[in-house]
């Protein structure tokens, strides 16, 4: 498979995996305007030729929008092969390229956000210890920073001290969420919506710059939503997941 990467020249002309659609749609442009301002700092969008989800999008981790201190690491912001194309060795492919390119740009190893199972949006955890991943850090309820060291005395990253402190939220729903992921674009709207419509005491925190986002009380910071200073999900939610959040919340 040919892989191609993402430039300011080809970005209009070329799909987002994760978003395939026509630029004019609101989670395309809301998506393709984040990458362009991420572009100019070493982020790497890296697809293949076909149409579907089959990507690796990464960062130079002092960049990326997460709570975590990985200083000279580059952080994989997401690896993502749908079912469509599993068992082709898509996956290692993209892998292999973010690892050669991270050597070569002198990094001294990889980052990315996992969890205790396999759950969406998160890295699988079975496949990246397959792959030699370690588990640096963790954070309740189940996500887990894992690394691949370059050098055997890489330093460990970490989440940093903000990840977790709820102490000062407001009560009832508080969502953060960033404009990494294209379906935040759809569903944010949709989610204020029905809380407002329930009476539902919802704040959105729409996290715009990289230095909000590191200091996020979730280490998910492209969508998490909190209900009374308590985790609930970092899923993006559609309007039955929502629904059933509500009603457990007596909303």
């Amino acid at each position: 498979m040919e892989l191609v990467k993402l430039t300011h020249e080809n970005m209009e002309k070329e799909h987002i995996c994760c978003a395939i659609s026509n630029n004019k749609d609101i989670q395309v442009m809301s998506k393709k305007n984040w990458l362009k301002d991420r572009l100019d700092e070493g982020l790497v969008f890296l697809k293949g030729n076909v149409r579907g989800k089959c990507f690796i999008e990464y960062i130079p981790a002092e960049y990326a929008w997460a709570p975590i201190d990985a200083k000279g690491y580059m952080y994989i912001d997401c690896l993502w092969v749908s079912g469509q194309f599993k068992g082709h060795g898509y996956s290692n492919l993209l892998l292999d390229a973010c690892t050669r390119d991270s050597k070569a740009k002198g990094k001294k190893g990889l980052v990315i956000l996992s969890s205790k199972k396999k759950m969406g949006f998160l890295s699988d955890p079975k496949y990246m210890g397959y792959k030699g991943f370690r588990t640096a850090d963790t954070v309740e309820p189940y996500f887990e920073l894992m690394y691949l060291p370059f050098e055997e005395d890489a330093p460990f990253p970490r989440f940093r001290d903000s990840v977790g402190r709820q102490k000062d939220m407001p009560e009832g729903f508080v969502l953060y969420y960033t404009n990494q992921c294209p379906f935040t674009a759809k569903y944010v709207p949709i989610l204020e919506e029905m809380a407002k419509a329930r009476n539902a005491v919802f704040q959105s925190v729409h996290i715009q710059t990289r230095e909000d986002a590191q200091r996020c009380p979730s280490p998910f910071t492209t969508f998490s939503l909190f209900y009374d200073g308590q985790f609930v999900t970092h899923e993006i939610l559609s309007e039955k997941k929502f629904d059933k959040i509500l009603a457990d919340k007596g909303v």
